[in-house]
């Protein structure tokens, strides 16, 4: 219960590594908003096994890259758990399209979703916790690919390489008023996101003998991590850091 009587909002938490982060929040004492931008039913599913552990959850839907959405959902969360302790940027995208073929519109919905979204969620949360003299914590979800590069990737990557620079600038700047701000930055996760891609023999031993421990992660890889980073007792002095969750990938 290291996080007991906490207060956290995740966004893209209907599924994947978004649930499995809420998932172990809650577990953990927390009582967790789930944001979600088109699975409701999932999302409803995830604030229903939170319930069962005692906690109080809610589901609010909005798209993190419209301010407007931004506003709503900061504003139900806000009505319903009362104040914000904990933020997690998770929501995002990725496609795999060559370079040379990636439409402007395809660049722009990455670059949007992925670190504009960031950037306003995590500015509008931190503004509250200002407001309300919280002592936060911000965990933005990142990618082993802030640092390498992949075929078909060039616009995933690099916003990815852009969370990586706002967790540090989040960091700086809000260090004198006691808000902490980190990353991880998972590797290969087997997810509904990548689901077609492991079906793939080929692409899935390629992938894998990129990896020194050979392994493919599962969301709840990457939970334990940020309910470390999110606790005040164990990771108090921690900030401006990214953990990177990769089997080592990085390494290459």
């Amino acid at each position: 219960m290291r996080l007991h009587g906490k207060r956290a909002l995740i966004t893209g938490a209907s599924r994947g590594i978004g649930k499995a982060i809420a998932l172990g929040l809650a577990k953990e004492g927390a009582d967790v908003v789930v944001n979600y931008r088109f699975k409701e039913n999932e999302a409803q599913h995830v604030v229903q096994q939170m319930k069962q552990m005692g906690r109080r959850s809610l589901a609010v839907q909005g798209s993190t890259h419209v301010a407007h959405d931004v506003t709503k959902i900061i504003n139900t969360t806000l009505d319903f758990l009362g104040h914000i302790d904990i933020l997690v940027n998770n929501a995002g995208i990725l496609t795999r399209t060559a370079f040379l073929k990636i439409p402007e519109e395809e660049w722009d919905s990455i670059v949007e979703t992925n670190l504009k979204g960031y950037f306003l969620v995590g500015q509008a949360v931190a503004s509250t916790m200002v407001k309300d003299g919280i002592h936060g914590s911000i965990v933005n979800v990142s990618s082993v690919l802030q640092t390498v590069t992949a075929p078909n990737l060039t616009h995933y990557s690099v916003t990815k390489a852009g969370v990586g620079m706002l967790t540090k600038q989040m960091a700086l700047e809000l260090a004198s008023e006691n808000i902490r701000v980190n990353g991880v930055a998972p590797g290969l996760i087997s997810t509904d996101m990548n689901s077609k891609d492991l079906a793939n023999n080929q692409f899935k031993d390629l992938i894998l003998s990129d990896i020194p421990l050979g392994k493919i992660g599962i969301p709840e890889d990457i939970a334990g991590s940020v309910v470390f980073l999110c606790s005040n007792q164990e990771a108090g002095l921690i900030t401006g850091t990214t953990i990177f969750i990769d089997g080592g990938r990085s390494l290459r």
